[in-house]
Formats: structure tokens, C-alpha cells, sequence
């Protein structure tokens, strides 16, 4: 019976010899959230093939290897799920139409009559990242969707097309918003509705189909309501 430490050197010998190598090819790339780096950065796709190696020489296939995103700026490799993740430039795009449209929603479920609700609007809109946005250009956004058979109040709070238009802009965006930047969409709505007085009916419907969209329980949607309304 060999000493553990023979035993021991053959493995270590045995792994330098026989080994498995994996050569990637590039497939493609784009522009993607580095976890590694903390920021946008290029990257490239690689596909990976397995091969036994002797002695260093690829010899006999070994099958694939799972895709790969590898960035250009770290040399970081990372599983392909990566690119679910919005870049910094996509995901403040997605905010400021998200928190456009929910403007809008909010303005169409109460009316456009109030000069308050206008600003408070247009400046939540602005503060978004749509920096010329005007009490006007939104007072006339409303007037249309209320001129669009399509999205006309039809007795229910929410038109049917403006709320696939709140989920549209929401649903992407609510998976990589933290549960504050979450209520901080609704309580942004909370406050236009609120500034030109109590909730109405509609308005009150409409931001429970803004807090649904968003992923934020129905609880928890009445606690943000009613802490809209208690002055800060």
C-alpha cells in the first residue's frame, strides 16, 4: 500500500497532465449593467466549448459550456441573467415614462380643472427627468386621452386603455425598483390626487391600479393613501 503522501503526488501529477480546457467564442454583445463594475459598460456573449486536455492539449470534445456575459471594462464574467438588469440610461427612461404616465392617469382620473394638481403634477414629472415638461403639455395630454374612444371614461375609474398603459410602463420597472422606490411612485400620485383636495372615487381606484402594477400589497396601497394625507 502506497504512503498517503505517494498517493498524494501521483494525484497532483495526474492533474497536471489530464485536465479540461474550455474555449470560448464571442457571439455577440451590447451594452449591459456590470454587477462587477457598479455601472454601464460594453460586453461580449461567449459560448463555450469543453475539451479533455493531456498534458495542456485540447484533445476529445467534452460538450458545452453555459453562455457567458463578459465585460469589456473588468474582464468579469457573469451568467447571462445579468442582462435582465436594465442599464443606468434604460432604467432612468423607464422611471421618467413611468412616472409620466402615472401622472397622467392620475390628472384624467380627476380632471384637469385644478391648477394645483397641474403643478404638483408637472413638477413630479420634471423631477423624473422630463425637465421641460409644462402644466399645459400635460392639461393637453389629458384633453386627448379623454377625446380617444379608446380611453374615454366608460363608468369604470381607470379607462381599460389607460390602465394597460400604467401596467405597461410599471410592470417592467417594478422588479428593480426597491419596495421605497416603489411607494415613492405612489405616493407621487398620492399627492397630485390629493392636491386639489380629498381623494374622489376614480382617483382612489386609479392609484390602487398604480399600487397593484407596482407590486405593493392592497395594506399596504390604504397605509400610503392615508399617509399622503397627513400633513409632513
Amino acid at each position: 500500500m502506497l504512503p498517503v503522501r505517494g498517493r498524494n503526488g501521483r494525484a497532483a501529477r495526474l492533474a497536471r497532465m489530464l485536465g479540461t480546457r474550455t474555449t470560448w467564442t464571442p457571439v455577440g454583445d451590447g451594452e449591459f449593467f456590470c454587477p462587477g463594475c457598479g455601472g454601464d459598460r460594453n460586453y461580449q456573449r461567449l459560448s463555450g466549448r469543453r475539451r479533455f486536455t493531456v498534458l495542456g492539449v485540447p484533445l476529445l470534445p467534452r460538450g458545452t459550456a453555459a453562455p457567458v456575459v463578459e465585460c469589456a471594462a473588468c474582464g468579469g464574467r457573469f451568467g447571462t441573467d445579468v442582462l435582465d438588469h436594465p442599464t443606468t440610461a434604460r432604467f432612468s427612461a423607464m422611471l421618467r415614462d413611468a412616472v409620466h404616465t402615472v401622472a397622467l392617469a392620475v390628472l384624467f382620473a380627476g380632471g384637469t380643472g385644478s391648477r394645483t394638481a397641474l403643478e404638483t403634477a408637472a413638477a413630479a414629472v420634471r423631477a423624473a427627468g422630463l425637465a421641460d415638461c409644462t402644466e399645459e403639455q400635460l392639461a393637453a395630454l389629458v384633453e386627448a386621452l379623454a377625446e380617444d374612444t379608446g380611453r374615454v371614461r366608460d363608468g369604470r375609474p381607470c379607462g381599460a386603455g389607460l390602465a394597460i398603459e400604467l401596467h405597461e410602463a410599471l410592470d417592467p420597472l417594478a422588479p428593480h425598483l426597491a419596495p421605497a422606490g416603489r411607494e415613492s411612485i405612489l405616493l407621487q400620485a398620492a399627492r397630485i390626487a390629493l392636491a386639489d383636495g380629498p381623494y374622489t372615487p376614480a382617483e382612489r381606484d386609479t392609484l390602487a391600479t398604480v399600487g397593484a402594477a407596482l407590486t405593493i400589497r392592497t395594506d399596504d396601497v390604504t397605509r400610503l393613501l392615508a399617509a399622503a394625507r397627513t400633513p409632513s
